[in-house]
């Protein structure tokens, strides 16, 4: 983790490329389709740092802020259209990823990341799928432009 001073813009450009470049692609091309059909809905995938300041995240805090946007604009352009554009916003989910970040964190590192969540541990995989379900079906016909918290409580403490 680096602080903005200390961050190259290489790795910056990287994580935005990956992180912004990846939804933009997706949205371009599949608006494309749910255009010519009058209907669809993207949920476009960004994190509890893109509705918060992380320190010594900053390439991905400000990638997963770009993803609100981009998803906000998107909800705009297309809702005549009847496509429907939300983002689910979860915090960290026990994965492998997660593994992986907690090793380069160090020993420790887990506890003090699961008690940062007021529900004690991390989320499941399921538990952004089953939002996702949701907002992928016709139960969610009239939300668009949204933010879904998925977080065991950590939007609650700001």
């Amino acid at each position: 983790m680096n602080t903005i001073h200390d961050q190259t813009y290489k790795n910056f450009q990287n994580v935005l490329s990956i992180n912004v470049g990846g939804v933009f692609l997706g949205m371009k091309h599949v608006l494309k389709v749910m255009r010519e059909q009058g209907s669809g809905s993207i949920i476009n995938t960004s994190s509890v740092d893109g509705l918060r300041g992380s320190p010594g995240l900053f390439p991905y805090s400000t990638s997963k802020h770009a993803v609100v946007g981009l998803t906000k604009t998107a909800a705009l352009e297309n809702a005549e259209k009847k496509i429907r554009v939300n983002s689910i916003h979860p915090s960290p989910v026990g994965t492998s990823m997660m593994d992986e970040v907690e090793e380069g964190l160090g020993e420790g590192s887990q506890n003090t990341l699961q008690d940062s969540i007021p529900m004690g541990e991390y989320a499941e995989a399921v538990d952004i799928a089953n939002l996702a379900i949701f907002l992928g079906s016709d139960e969610s016909k009239f939300i668009t432009g949204s933010e879904y918290r998925i977080d065991g409580g950590m939007g609650a403490q700001m």
